[in-house]
């Protein structure tokens, strides 16, 4: 099993952690990461587009001319898709583009996404977030200290609303819930940030060095 170092928030080591096989040490399946970050994609459509059909639009009611005698085609509404001013024919209408996944797929993709970064060395795991008062400047030294850069997803537990509201100022910092960590979040970051208390499935981790050890 692998092991990540833990860091305090100034960029210190604070010890290591054993991350679990199960959600980063597997092979990365890409069939499955596409399609259910497809359905993610399509779920948060709006899916509000609407056009009128010509028996929507207004007007059109009166036959444009006479059936025959004219030389012109027989027509009976001047509200016909071939018209200006006329509905349209085949447009689109209002509907879901939510597409059903089973749950071990969005498992599967979950962990396929987290092993893909944990291969890049690209999950960071911090002891906790000593942030007493919500501060941003303190939130961008912390990234500074980490030696983070780029786009930086940050899961959060429930009992980190100062860290949350540190972060949520910082354009290149997208915040998440534990409990919302998705596959789709987590490919388009380019670094990966948990605590000890939000990374998933923990194993035992192991005793901080003593405090002569640790460097400044």
């Amino acid at each position: 099993m692998a092991t990540a170092e833990v860091r305090r928030v100034d960029g210190s080591a604070s010890g290591s952690v054993t991350l679990d096989d199960a959600f980063f040490g597997i092979t990365p399946n890409a069939a499955v990461l596409h399609q259910v970050v497809t359905a993610q994609l399509a779920a948060a459509r709006a899916g509000t587009q609407s056009t009128k059909t010509r028996a929507e639009v207004s007007g059109g009611g009166a036959k444009p001319w006479r059936q025959k005698g004219t030389g012109r085609a027989r027509q009976g509404s001047s509200r016909a898709p071939h018209f200006t001013g006329g509905g349209v024919a085949l447009g689109p209408k209002p509907r879901r583009y939510k597409q059903k996944t089973p749950k071990k797929m969005i498992q599967l993709a979950l962990r396929s996404a987290l092993s893909d970064r944990a291969a890049e060395g690209k999950i960071v795991v911090v002891d906790a977030w000593a942030f007493t008062v919500p501060r941003t400047k303190d939130a961008r030294a912390a990234l500074a200290a980490l030696g983070l850069d780029g786009r930086i997803l940050v899961v959060l537990g429930d009992d980190e609303d100062a860290a949350g509201k540190s972060f949520r100022n910082l354009p290149e910092v997208h915040l998440l819930a534990a409990s919302q960590l998705n596959p789709y979040d987590v490919l388009c970051a380019d670094w990966i940030v948990f605590s000890q208390a939000t990374l998933p499935a923990t194993a035992s981790a192991e005793p901080p060095p003593a405090a002569a050890e640790v460097q400044p």
